[in-house]
């Protein structure tokens, strides 16, 4: 029996109770049922800004930034921007010392907005447009990661000079997390095949590489997918790359120095969950890559990985206020916001936990599904989740673990405005993205 569940059993409140490592470092719990984040009470926040709002903690973001590079001293650090990618953010991981991994030209442009150096930056992703090729040779980043035959002569076309290429490759090493966000096996979209006889394959792109005389292959890149808790899962990646490292200079003649793991790293929305080991990533997979290319003669290679969730998804929290209660065979509580703002659980059964605040309250907890105010049977953002009884319309919930891949993935399904994104820090809260409204919607419309 978890905690949780145990609490209500002995007459406790497992409200007293912040599942460790699923809440923000800086969340605290006040006598009177508050809490605090970033040193500012939750319940304020939300009479200033309005609800829903996600709030982030620009101190844990710069500290899990700072941890990693001491972690990994001499490997580059590039944040995955996809996880939420807004110039405040931006700028943050800059001055932490971060290079940075984007994969749209709008992405670039966040990024141009704020100086960051373009030398620390790449690109990829499966399909990219001209457009963003075009953004990325005119702001001058430094590796473009190619993912298709056709891209490649495309990017040779615009390249002048000696653009820096890495070739994305799918190295057959399964993540063991949910299928949409596993990438590095066989039979999906990400990477080039290392099959023999695939029209497709790195062969073809080492090859259509070199024939480009505006590109130089520099390196190899694999990501493996997200949500990873397994080291062992990152060690089989690079010992894999490795041994393509070796393939590449057997057959083309091409000694690459430079090697992108990509990131995935995990983190808990839920108790139980596991936190990821940076500690015993750092130390494994660099035995693991050193051993993998002594064993071939291989020079060691420059390492880069690209965490994202893990820099800012732990960071953040979203808080909504309660619409309605529906008591029956199950009890259902209606929030303010829903799949427009979290996409997560309707997208691939992501769960959250989430609680009361703003006020204490001795009612016996009994289970609810938290569900959003969209037009869809599945728009829930947490099942079973142990609540008072007595919750109400008007009644503030806050979920955790809510930095990543909420602001990026938000839409405006049922013309419902996007929220604002509000960095809290030592208890004063600045706005970083402001909320949506119904002019900001109509605006597009032409008609």
């Amino acid at each position: 029996m978890t905690l949780s569940e145990l609490l209500p059993s002995l007459g406790c409140e497992a409200a007293d109770h912040l599942e460790p490592g699923v809440w923000p470092r800086s969340t605290r719990l006040g006598e009177d049922g508050e809490l605090l984040f970033a040193g500012a009470k939750v319940s304020h926040l939300a009479a200033r800004f309005g609800t829903p709002t996600y709030f982030i903690d620009e101190q844990q973001v710069r500290d899990t930034a700072r941890e990693y590079r001491e972690a990994l001293p001499d490997v580059e650090v590039a944040y995955a921007s996809k996880a939420l990618c807004t110039r405040s953010v931006l700028r943050w991981v800059a001055e932490e010392g971060l290079s940075l991994d984007t994969c749209s030209a709008g992405e670039i442009a966040v990024a141009r907005g704020v100086g960051f150096p373009a030398e620390r930056m790449l690109l990829h992703g499966n399909a990219k447009t001209p457009e963003d090729l075009k953004a990325a040779l005119a702001y001058g980043v430094r590796r473009i990661v190619v993912d298709s035959l056709d891209e490649i002569e495309q990017l040779g076309a615009l390249a002048h000079g000696a653009q820096q290429v890495m070739i994305r490759v799918t190295p057959g090493v399964a993540a063991g997390a949910h299928a949409s966000i596993s990438t590095g096996t066989e039979g999906q979209k990400f990477g080039f095949s290392l099959l023999d006889g695939v029209p497709d394959n790195v062969d073809a792109a080492a090859e259509a590489v070199r024939r480009q005389p505006g590109l130089r292959l520099t390196g190899l890149h694999c990501h493996i997918g997200s949500q990873v808790s397994r080291v062992d899962r990152y060690e089989a990646a690079a010992r894999r790359m490795a041994e393509v490292l070796v393939r590449i200079r057997d057959t083309h003649g091409v000694t690459l120095r430079e090697l992108d793991l990509g990131g995935g790293h995990a983190v808990p929305y839920v108790g139980g969950e596991p936190a990821f080991d940076l500690g015993g990533y750092s130390r494994r997979l660099r035995v693991a890559l050193a051993y993998a290319c002594a064993s071939h003669g291989f020079p060691l290679p420059r390492l880069t990985i690209e965490p994202g969730r893990a820099i800012v998804g732990p960071a953040g929290i979203t808080v909504y206020r309660v619409c309605a209660v529906k008591r029956g065979s199950r009890t259902f509580v209606a929030v303010d916001g829903g799949m427009s703002d979290n996409a997560r659980p309707s997208l691939y059964g992501a769960r959250y936990t989430t609680r009361l605040v703003g006020r204490r309250s001795k009612a016996q907890r009994v289970p609810m599904t938290v569900v959003g105010r969209h037009c869809e049977s599945g728009d829930v953002l947490a099942d079973g989740i142990s609540l008072p009884g007595d919750l109400h319309a008007g009644d503030l919930l806050a979920v955790p673990c809510t930095g990543a891949y909420h602001h990026s993935l938000a839409s405006n399904y049922n013309q419902v405005g996007r929220p604002p994104l509000v960095g809290v820090k030592d208890g004063v809260a600045t706005l970083l993205v402001r909320r949506e409204t119904e002019e900001d919607l109509s605006r597009r419309d032409l008609g």
